[in-house]
């Protein structure tokens, strides 16, 4: 599916030919930083991600602890720059937390629990 959005649908792929190997070392150009990795640390985005595209009319959903069914679902963002690098996102401070909890809608302890290893 990667490859046919990058070809396809956006098109500045079009001449791409990687195989699986190539694919698998992310040889393309672009990124899919995922909920839960160190580009999107918070795995709390999948609650409106699933939302907005109805993941349930196609069989997907999120556990109460937020992982994917079935288990061999995938989710990410997209970013078809073709000189988009991954990265991480360091340790926040106190008042990054508080924003973030304002901001989405939660206590601090909930705040904290979905970015935990960014404390």
């Amino acid at each position: 599916m990667h490859a046919r959005v990058r070809r396809e649908l956006w098109g500045y792929a079009s001449g791409e030919t990687l195989d699986n190997d190539a694919l698998i070392a992310e040889k393309y150009a672009g990124i899919r930083p995922a909920p839960g990795y160190p580009a999107c640390p918070d795995h709390l985005v999948k609650r409106d991600m699933f939302d907005v595209l109805h993941a349930d009319e196609i069989g997907m959903s999120v556990t109460d602890s937020l992982a994917m069914l079935p288990a061999a679902s995938v989710s990410g963002f997209y970013l078809a720059h073709p000189d988009s690098r991954y990265f991480s996102v360091g340790k926040i401070g106190q008042d990054q937390l508080e924003d973030y909890a304002r901001r989405m809608a939660l206590s601090l302890d909930d705040a904290r629990r979905a970015l935990a290893p960014q404390l």
